[in-house]
Formats: C-alpha cells, sequence, structure tokens
C-alpha cells in the first residue's frame, strides 16, 4: 500500500529471514500458533490510516450516544442475555477491507466490527519479533495514537485488571489449551499476570465464583471474557450445564460484558451511515430486492467466523431464509489485490483495536491486526497451500 516500502522489503526479503521469524514467534509458547504467519506485515500510510479512523470515530458516535442500549435492545438473543451489564463495551475491534473503489482509488469498507477481545496481548509480541527480523521504518508503528508497547501494555492492565490483584482476575474461556488462539491467552498471561481458567474449573459458592491453583481456593473478582456464548450452546450438556453459572447474579465483574458481544456486531451495521461502511440492511426491512443481487452478501447475525455467509446470493438463498429479522444483507465491496507478492498479488483485512476505560467518554485505537489472502474470503480455509498470506499486523505513518 506504500509502493516504496513495498518495493523496499520485497527486495530485502529472504526465506531465511522468515524462518528465522517463525522460529522465534514459536518459541515462546511451542505449539500455541495454530495459524499460518504471514511473511510480511502491512504498510498504510497516514491518509488511508485517516480514512480507517474516521469511519472509526462516526461508529464510535453511534455507539457512545445515550440510546444505543435501547436501539440494540433485541441484538442479544433469548437466553443468553448475562445480568449485570455495564455502560459500555471495554473492547471494539472494527475489521476493514483494503478497498477498490469505482475510480479504482484505493479506500477501506466496514467488514464486520465486534465489541469482544481479540488477539491484544499477541500483538505486542508479534510487534517485538516483526522489529528484529524486518527493515521496519522508525517512522511507521503499528500502535495508535502516540501508543508505545508500555503504554499499550498499561492500558490493558487498567481495563483488564482495573486495580485489582490480578490473582482475582482471570482469562475465562471454554478449554483455552486447545483454542486456536491460546497463543494470545498466554501472551495475556505473561504480560498481565493473570491466570487463564477454563470454565469447566469455575467453582460457585453464594454469589461468589473461585477457581483453585495450587490445591488454594482464589475468588474472582472480575473477569476478562473470552467465552464465544454460541460456543457454549454448542459444547456438551455438561460443559452446558457448567455454564449456566454464568447467567446467574454473580458478585463479578467483566471485561468485557458478553451482551456486548451481540450489540456491537453485524446487528450495529444498519445503524452506520458512512461512505466507507457499506449499505447494510435486515433482510425483514428489505422490501424490494436489488436488481443487482449479485452485488450483495447475505449474513446470518449469529453465526460468526463466516459460517453460513452467502457471497453470491440468488433470490432462492433469499427465499429460503425463513427468519429473516435475524440476517443482514450488505452490499458486496471489492477487495483489492494490493499486497504485491512474489506470484500473485494479495488482499488484505486490517482490524482496529479500540479500547474504553472506565470513567471515559469514548474509546481510543491503540493496535491493530492484519490478514493476508489470495482466496474468495479472508481466512485460512480459503488459502490453503498458498503463500504470503496468513496473520500479520499493520505498520501505520506516523501523523
Amino acid at each position: 500500500m506504500v509502493p516504496g516500502l513495498r518495493d523496499k522489503f520485497n527486495a530485502a526479503f529472504t526465506q531465511k529471514k522468515y524462518t528465522d521469524f517463525l522460529e522465534e514467534m514459536n518459541a515462546l509458547h511451542p505449539g500455541a500458533i495454530e495459524f499460518r504467519l504471514a511473511e510480511t506485515p502491512v504498510f498504510v500510510d497516514k491518509t488511508f490510516t485517516k480514512k480507517m479512523l474516521d469511519a472509526c470515530e462516526t461508529i464510535v458516535d453511534v455507539i457512545a450516544q445515550p440510546d444505543f442500549k435501547q436501539l440494540t435492545t433485541d441484538a442479544v438473543p433469548q437466553g443468553l442475555k448475562v445480568p449485570n451489564e455495564n455502560d459500555h463495551s471495554h473492547f471494539i475491534a472494527f475489521d476493514f477491507g483494503v478497498c477498490e473503489n469505482a475510480a479504482g482509488e484505493l479506500e477501506p469498507q466496514l467488514i464486520e466490527m465486534q465489541g469482544f477481545p481479540t488477539l491484544f496481548a499477541y500483538q505486542v509480541f508479534d510487534d517485538d519479533v516483526t522489529r528484529k527480523h524486518f527493515d521496519i521504518p522508525d517512522s511507521y508503528s503499528s500502535y495508535l495514537n502516540g501508543y508505545t508497547k508500555d503504554t499499550y501494555i498499561q492500558l490493558l492492565k487498567d481495563i483488564i485488571i482495573a486495580g485489582y490483584d490480578p490473582e482475582n482476575v482471570i482469562l475465562l474461556e471454554i478449554f483455552p489449551h486447545k483454542q486456536k488462539t491460546r497463543i494470545d491467552f498466554y501472551c495475556t498471561q505473561d504480560y498481565l499476570n493473570i491466570p487463564v481458567v477454563c470454565l469447566t474449573e469455575l467453582v460457585k459458592e453464594g454469589k461468589k465464583l473461585f477457581y483453585v491453583q495450587d490445591e488454594k481456593k482464589i475468588e474472582v473478582k472480575r473477569i476478562y471474557n473470552r467465552i464465544i456464548f454460541d460456543e457454549l450452546q454448542q459444547q456438551s450438556p455438561e460443559v452446558q450445564e457448567k455454564g449456566k453459572i454464568l447467567f446467574e447474579d454473580l458478585d463479578v465483574e467483566w471485561a468485557p460484558h458478553p451482551n456486548w458481544f451481540y450489540r456491537i456486531s453485524k446487528y450495529t451495521l444498519p445503524f452506520i451511515k458512512h461512505r466507507f461502511v457499506p449499505e447494510t440492511k435486515f433482510l425483514s426491512d428489505v422490501k424490494e430486492l436489488p436488481s443487482d443481487l449479485e452485488n450483495y452478501v447475505l449474513k446470518p447475525l449469529f453465526s460468526f467466523a463466516g459460517q453460513g455467509v452467502v457471497i453470491d446470493v440468488t433470490k432462492e438463498d433469499i427465499d429460503a431464509v425463513k427468519d429473516p429479522h435475524n440476517w443482514i444483507l450488505q452490499r458486496k465491496v471489492k477487495y483489492a489485490d494490493v499486497i504485491k507478492t512474489p506470484d500473485d498479488n494479495a488482499k488484505v483485512e486490517i482490524r482496529i483495536f479500540y479500547f474504553w476505560k472506565d470513567g471515559e467518554a469514548r474509546p481510543v485505537a491503540a493496535q491493530n491486526l492484519a490478514r493476508i489472502s489470495k482466496g474468495k474470503m479472508i481466512g485460512v480455509r480459503y488459502n490453503k497451500d498458498r503463500e504470503w498470506v496468513g496473520g500479520s499486523m499493520a505498520f501505520f505513518e506516523k501523523y
């Protein structure tokens, strides 16, 4: 995306540099990185960065408005509402595709957003190792708004630990050591010194939760929640039964509260009007189908990681939907083959991390990740046997 930097990076690239990079990335927690790591970061100039952040701030205007909870009343599925919801999500992630408009210009287009954590801690490690093995200009940073490694880690501590003793704050997941994102759990443990706890290990006494470590029962006062409740519903009856305690009135704080996973999601997209946000409607609000239906994508509201998405939409697909209020019809965007690689050029999505400290009026952008693809969609299953694809990060021109 920055031609001079791209040409310089590609010319200096060697397989040994990449192999050395992989070795160090995998050495911290051997076997914990299951996803493919791309051979290159993404370089983003200040103009494109500003476009993404302007779109994010417009969306934040909607999320921060006083009636946002009322606007998203129906976002949380019945049976999945958790008590004691707070006033805002501590985390928001915005996914932008790098796209090409009708004039052939590059522009960001919002693909999805989520009020839920992502690889917040792992990206700190990724930044360190990438800079060690590749030539990244000092005028480019993976951090935004002046954040540095130290101030970013402090931001994570302020929001996740929030002044508690770290042993009383847990990263909670279902079978965390089997999750594909477990490298981030371990990095969180490294930087924040909080334990990683499986849902099945929780002990409830009255309104209090505990976990056991070294035969010592420790109270849980704050939960850094990594459980996607849709996934909880797909577990064994025993695990689902254990999960019911999370829906009780507990004497714990959440970061983020589970309800925000649904409030800030595909459900929010129809409420956003911005030139970098594709036109999106609830399918139930579509009175007349577009004549160019092939230029739209059909997405279920309550399915994640690309499951159930219909890319090449037909009228038959629309007719087959039995619950149109749980689906959105979104105008398709054209990803640009913008990353020059030794064979085919690649597409890219950039995820911007926003963090919302308690007491602050708005969240702030601080870090990112990127995913590079040569397939029809972003994701591992669409990029098998390809090179210069996979997980990465963007380095933004400072301004």
